[in-house]
């Protein structure tokens, strides 16, 4: 009788706190009647030029990147030789509606790159670039991936240009704020147009290749990506992401997905170099390494 009580008061407080966190967010980044747009009652300083302010260090905190869609834990790869270290932390997902609307080629396909992730096959051909997770091959992440990857990234604002420099592989890309130039090559990190609507970074990105994952789960997507993102700042330590994803070689539709992103404020904080080309070189390249007698 006492454990029944003592759950019914967790179960109230839960709820209660739920309750409470939930109209907090909502008088911050409520959405606009009509607009499915956010609503944003918070201000952020200004630049000289009197946009948004959004210079600093900021990271996002969730798995999104082990899975963007609603997952429970998941086991290493390799558990008879890491255990526990590797596993797959469990996550909501940051898909609205928790559902990507593949064709059913793609849906295929993207059960393929799952089961192949890291099976030696993937990598055993030093001339195939396209097999396996390319995070294992220290391939630049990608948009939006490059956002909820578990690395902090900088936004270092001028009026013409922002420049995003993310820690993981020292991957950075350059928002031009006022420019038609147009991309001169297909790239990782795609092509990237910056303007502003009020109180949010609006970013147009295309000319990716195909060479990028939205996650390690295999979630993929063609040469014909093409990326909205919106950074909206709700307080001095939060921003809005949201990314909207349009790829009609891959998906039925256009989908979305949403997340905070967190100031960070340790001290002298500032984003370290994560060069991890070194540590994919022993599985690319691992046959092309000389036998040494023994």
């Amino acid at each position: 009788m006492r454990n029944r009580f003592r759950h019914v008061i967790v179960a109230s407080a839960t709820a209660t706190a739920f309750t409470v966190l939930g109209l907090g967010v909502t008088a911050v980044t409520g959405r606009a009647q009509g607009t499915g747009q956010p609503q944003v009652s918070y201000r952020a300083p200004r630049t000289a030029d009197g946009k948004p302010n959004l210079n600093g260090i900021w990271q996002a905190l969730n798995s999104a990147n082990w899975d963007i869609q609603g997952h429970a834990a998941q086991p290493s790869p390799f558990p008879e030789l890491l255990g526990a270290i590797g596993a797959a932390p469990p996550g909501q997902g940051v898909v609205e509606g928790n559902e990507i609307p593949y064709q059913p080629w793609a849906a295929a396909k993207k059960k393929e790159n799952f089961e192949k992730r890291l099976a030696a096959e993937s990598f055993a051909d030093v001339y195939n670039r396209n097999g396996g997770d390319p995070e294992a091959r220290c391939y630049l992440p990608g948009v939006p991936r490059a956002t909820y990857m578990p690395f902090p990234f900088q936004i270092v604002q001028t009026p013409k240009y922002i420049l995003i420099a993310y820690e993981y592989a020292v991957a950075s890309r350059t928002i031009l704020m006022d420019s038609a130039e147009k991309s001169p090559v297909e790239s990782w990190m795609g092509w990237s147009r910056g303007h502003w609507e009020g109180e949010t970074l609006v970013v147009d990105v295309t000319d990716f290749n195909e060479n990028t994952w939205f996650d390690r789960v295999g979630n993929f997507h063609s040469d014909a990506l093409h990326v909205v993102e919106r950074y909206t700042a709700t307080s001095p330590y939060h921003l809005q992401y949201e990314a909207t994803i349009e790829d009609p070689k891959v998906f039925t539709r256009p989908w979305k997905m949403s997340m905070p992103l967190y100031r960070r404020i340790d001290k002298n904080v500032q984003v370290m170099e994560f060069k991890c080309v070194e540590f994919a070189e022993p599985l690319m390249y691992h046959s092309l390494r000389k036998q040494t007698s023994k």
